[in-house]
């Protein structure tokens, strides 16, 4: 283990709760201070500690003045001048306080989180990449998901900002992506490489087991303990393809088997959650819908209900449907082989490029069900030998390719090139 440890600042639009990046920056964070290294943290939403914390309201993708910013750059292919002079004065405002972050808490290296990458925060993008052209600070850049992979983005009024910032491509930057196909597009398009950082699991601890808290989990949400919980564990967005979920239990005609999403609507209206509830009903599928009952502590909700997490829903789950269109990479599959559930997966690109080749034992599906998909799903609920060795071996390939010793060595490689030691 290293001797020398760095001061390391992670800086995002949003560091609190648990969408993706959050999540994963934490795991970063977790295998730095492994390693003697210190994180400090910059962002306009946070939940880290205050004093290793700078919280800049205007770093924050949903603050009124970014809002007001975004409602003018995308959807349209000209701006106003006064949008423009709002963008560079907020940039501005937000480059004083990165010097004023690495100052104040010494860091050496930067970490940005999807800021460099997703255009949620135009002049968040712009602040860090003149920073780092004015510093030549070492950064690196980890993207999950660029604004072309986004049909929302593809109209827009600012392509000058994106050119420049998204991603900024200054000599003292390292990319990191987190999928093939992020790669190959962030050559082609920039004519810069990047480190392929897989998203990962802590594989080497055991997952948690029913304790007295989750025992009741099946009860509280109206699973009989006979039943069959298919878990979809996703946003209910277009794009995670649920439908097919809905589809593969009404073709099993067991009036068993019982679909449980555990989160919530996204930020794309009510309209595809009301489609979802009307097939269920015309199949005659059981859909329970229970984003108030998951969160990120225990507890309980507005309503006096117990509130549980969402490794008590894995664990009481008997099969994982995870029927996406796309996906930057597939968190939740990487879940369900944590914790030894069979899923279904619908072959998004990435699942293709990336995880299949890797040998995983699954029931896939090509946009469609057939009766050879449905036969198989019936196999895993009748044959627990079959079901057994499929998830042992997804386990085994899970820990191999997906663990914290891989997130360990990539990380490696980054802080090396950087500091010119050995630091982890």
């Amino acid at each position: 283990m290293s001797q020398v440890g760095h001061n390391i600042g992670f800086v995002g639009t949003r560091f609190a709760g648990t969408d993706g990046v959050s999540l994963e920056a934490a795991k970063w964070a977790k295998i730095l201070w492994d390693h003697r290294h210190v994180s400090y943290w910059y962002g306009g939403k946070l939940d880290t500690a205050p004093d290793i914390s700078m919280l800049v309201p205007h770093a924050y993708f949903a603050h009124p003045d970014i809002q007001w910013i975004n409602n003018r750059c995308f959807g349209r292919v000209t701006r106003e001048p006064e949008v423009t002079r709002r963008i560079l004065a907020i940039s501005e405002h937000l480059k004083r306080t990165l010097y004023d972050f690495t100052r104040k808490f010494e860091i050496e290296i930067l970490v940005v989180q999807n800021a460099l990458t997703i255009p949620m925060n135009i002049p968040l993008g712009i602040a860090i990449s003149m920073f780092v052209a004015e510093t030549g600070f070492p950064t690196i850049a980890h993207h999950h998901d660029f604004y072309w992979e986004r049909d929302r983005f593809s109209v827009n009024a600012c392509g000058d900002f994106l050119r420049m910032a998204f991603p900024c491509t200054l000599p003292s930057i390292q990319h990191v992506t987190i999928n093939s196909e992020a790669q190959r597009a962030l050559s082609h398009r920039r004519g810069v490489s990047s480190v392929l950082v897989p998203n990962v699991l802590d594989f080497d601890e055991e997952p948690p087991t029913v304790d007295d808290y989750n025992a009741d989990f099946r009860e509280a949400i109206g699973i009989g303990p006979d039943d069959i919980m298919f878990l979809q564990p996703t946003r209910v967005v277009p794009r995670k393809g649920i439908e097919h979920a809905i589809s593969l239990i009404g073709a099993l005609q067991n009036p068993r088997c019982k679909l449980v999403i555990s989160h919530e609507s996204g930020d794309e209206g009510d309209e595809y959650l009301h489609a979802l509830r009307e097939m269920a009903e015309h199949q005659g599928v059981e859909l329970l819908y229970i984003p108030n009952r998951i969160g990120e502590v225990r507890g309980t909700n507005d309503h006096g209900e117990k509130v549980y997490l969402l490794s008590d829903a894995y664990l009481h789950a008997d099969f994982i449907t995870y029927p996406s269109l796309y996906e930057g990479f597939g968190n939740a599959l990487i879940e369900a082989f944590y914790y030894r559930k069979p899923p279904l997966v619908n072959r998004y690109s990435i699942f293709v490029s990336d995880i299949e080749p890797r040998g995983f034992d699954v029931i896939t599906m090509n946009g469609y069900l057939t009766r050879e998909v449905i036969s198989k799903v019936q196999r895993v609920i009748d044959d627990p030998e079959f079901r057994t060795n499929m998830v042992e071996t997804n386990y085994t390939l899970g820990k191999r390719f997906y663990s914290y010793a891989v997130l360990r060595r990539k990380l490696r490689i980054l802080i090396t090139n950087h500091t010119g030691m050995d630091d982890l």
